[in-house]
């Protein structure tokens, strides 16, 4: 593999993805049959300033120019050679946000990110106005929360886009934004494949009496469709990315997308009737829809792929910490009796020891919430763990009953989509840090979603990966395939990855868990009324 990845940077063929993520920036070339060849990373975290969760411009291009860096070095290491051209380059980022800019290219305020919830007020107004779900992280949530503040700097907006779109207009200079990202700023209408004409009317008509220079139109980004040209790299634009100026200028640019956007081409979920769900950190499932939803929902987001389906996804913000949170207790017990410790195989015998529990847990709950639950409208974090005095308390039931939490609230959001709106998948495939012991994580969420579940090899590769493969589809598309029609025949040649489906019993054991669960939200509640 060696000899024909170097041939494929030295001929300039490879291709780049970077994705800014929340704790980490990532860097991956791959070659042309679409596998990663070198990486970069550099990692980061957001600074709480003025009360709000932001990034440094200084943070974000220091980090990004250290990624390159890094990934150069790995090119040196495995192949002894400078990267001086590529095929394409794409940049991801994580959605939402709000990055406002004046006629001077000045940023107005800091970087505000998705994790902000300071918008509640202009959610509530625009969802009412729209007749749509607007979420407190949406791009328009952001701006008319600044109308309502009466912040000074929204007079001199010129420009307002995501992480992403900011990036790609640093290095290429277009002021463009791929659909799946710009569904994250403001709805689309899925048949023009624009900003919804409608919505950006009513936005204008809200906004009139304040006398702003500018139309709701004049400021956000021109959205580009998966496969469309956006740009090449600048003379600028290399000195921001490449500081050793190795890389030369003229590099054509896929659209920028969004980490979800990124996710779903990742897992090979962008055609209808497919979905994915990431479970880490926190999760969230996408569902990729044939039609519209009958009406809207305030626990479903609808965005869209990066060539336009619409999708609904469910965003829940706790998942895997409470759970490691009890790992690691076992791991100080392990430590106290002198037994040495590895994680991975403490992970591994936990998570397969739950698979002997009872299928309702016992009786067993956990509430996962290390930070608020908006799905089940908890303003703040309390991680609970409750109990009857009859129930069946041992390990495996509580090992079940924590992997159960971890996904309970992405259940209570997807049974809407397939309960009551009837929504038909063939396929969902997971990835993330929930899946890595084989066949325990899966299991249980496809007794969850009351799916099989699928889990691939390359899930791992993450967004940086898909958005190097969506610069692929834009230069390596000589058929003119549909992207998910390259995915499926170009990318994944059938690899459906390791699929398993659920057993009634699983099935029925996790819906009596949910409804206990459910039903004891009140006790979760007054957890969170109390105050230390």
């Amino acid at each position: 593999m060696g000899q024909s990845a170097k041939t494929t940077i030295t001929s300039g063929k490879a291709i780049l993805g970077i994705e800014l993520g929340s704790t980490r920036i990532k860097a991956v070339l791959i070659d042309q049959e679409n596998k990663p060849i070198a990486q970069g990373s550099h990692t980061w975290e957001n600074q709480l300033v003025d009360g709000l969760w932001s990034y440094s411009m200084e943070e974000i291009w220091s980090g990004l120019q250290d990624c390159y860096a890094s990934l150069r070095a790995d090119v040196r290491k495995l192949y002894g050679i400078e990267i001086e051209n590529l095929a394409a380059i794409g940049v991801s980022a994580m959605m939402h946000g709000y990055m406002a800019f004046d006629k001077n290219e000045q940023i107005l305020v800091p970087f505000r990110t998705w994790r902000n919830t300071n918008t509640g007020e202009a959610a509530a107004t625009l969802s009412k106005l729209f007749v749509y779900n607007i979420p407190l992280r949406w791009s328009i949530s952001h701006l008319y929360q600044a109308i309502l503040n009466g912040e000074e700097h929204v007079k001199d907006i010129d420009y307002l886009t995501t992480l992403a779109g900011y990036v790609h207009w640093q290095l290429t200079g277009r002021k463009v934004l791929g659909i799946g990202d710009a569904s994250g700023m403001i709805p689309i209408d899925p048949e023009t494949k624009e900003y919804s004409a409608d919505m950006v009317g009513k936005f204008d008509e809200l906004i009139a009496p304040k006398g702003y220079p500018w139309k709701l139109n004049d400021i956000l980004p021109k959205i580009l469709l998966a496969g469309e040209d956006a740009g090449c790299l600048t003379v600028e634009g290399v000195a921001k990315l490449d500081v050793s100026g190795h890389l030369k200028a003229g590099v054509p640019f896929c659209p920028p997308e969004g980490d979800a956007g990124t996710g779903m081409v990742a897992t090979n979920a962008v055609k209808q009737r497919t979905g994915n769900v990431s479970a880490g950190t926190s999760s969230f499932s996408m569902i990729v829809l044939e039609k519209d939803l009958s009406k809207p929902y305030e626990m479903i987001d609808m965005v869209t792929t990066p060539d336009g389906s619409l999708v609904a996804m469910v965003h829940c913000n706790n998942c895997t910490s409470d759970l490691n949170a009890w790992v690691n207790l076992f791991k100080e017990y392990q430590e106290l009796i002198g037994v040495p410790v590895d994680m991975d195989e403490l992970y591994d015998k936990l998570y397969k020891a739950a698979l002997a529990g009872d299928a309702d847990c016992g009786g067993l709950i956990s509430y996962n919430y290390i930070s608020g639950e908006p799905v089940t409208g908890m303003v703040e974090g309390r991680p609970l763990f409750v109990r009857s005095a009859g129930d069946k308390f041992n390990l495996a039931n509580f090992m079940r009953a924590h992997l159960y939490g971890s996904v309970g609230v992405l259940k209570i959001g997807n049974d809407i989509l397939f309960s009551e709106e009837k929504v038909k998948v063939d396929r969902i495939t997971g990835h993330g840090g929930l899946f890595k012991t084989k066949g325990v994580g899966q299991r249980i969420l496809a007794a969850a979603l009351t799916s099989p579940i699928s889990v691939m090899e390359t899930a791992g590769e993450g967004g940086a990966w898909g958005i190097a493969l969506l610069g692929a589809y834009m230069v390596n598309n000589p058929n003119g395939l549909s992207l998910a029609d390259f995915l499926e025949e170009q990318v994944f040649a059938g690899d459906a990855g390791e699929e398993i489906a659920p057993t009634a019993e699983e099935v029925a054991g996790f819906n009596a868990y949910i409804e206990r669960y459910k039903a004891a939200l009140p006790v979760e509640a007054d957890a969170v009324r109390y105050k230390r």
